[in-house]
């Protein structure tokens, strides 16, 4: 894998949650291309959650405690 995953299990879980909500209420709501640019970025927190990774936790250097910790 290429990646090192920055994003523990709970809150994978509430990010895809979240995520989901937040692209359906986009696309229930609000109309026109601001429909479509909102359900693609809750898709974007979605794709982190179920990805693990969060590149911009990794721009700010956050990182999972490893197995010793």
């Amino acid at each position: 894998m290429w990646y090192v995953k920055n994003v523990p299990t709970g809150e994978r879980v509430v990010r895809v949650a979240c995520g989901a909500v937040s692209a359906g209420l986009a696309l229930a709501v609000l109309s026109g291309p601001w429909a479509w640019i909102a359900a693609a970025g809750a898709v974007g927190l979605s794709a982190s959650g179920l990805v693990g990774f969060c590149p911009m936790c990794a721009m700010v250097g956050r990182k999972l405690p490893g197995p010793g910790h």
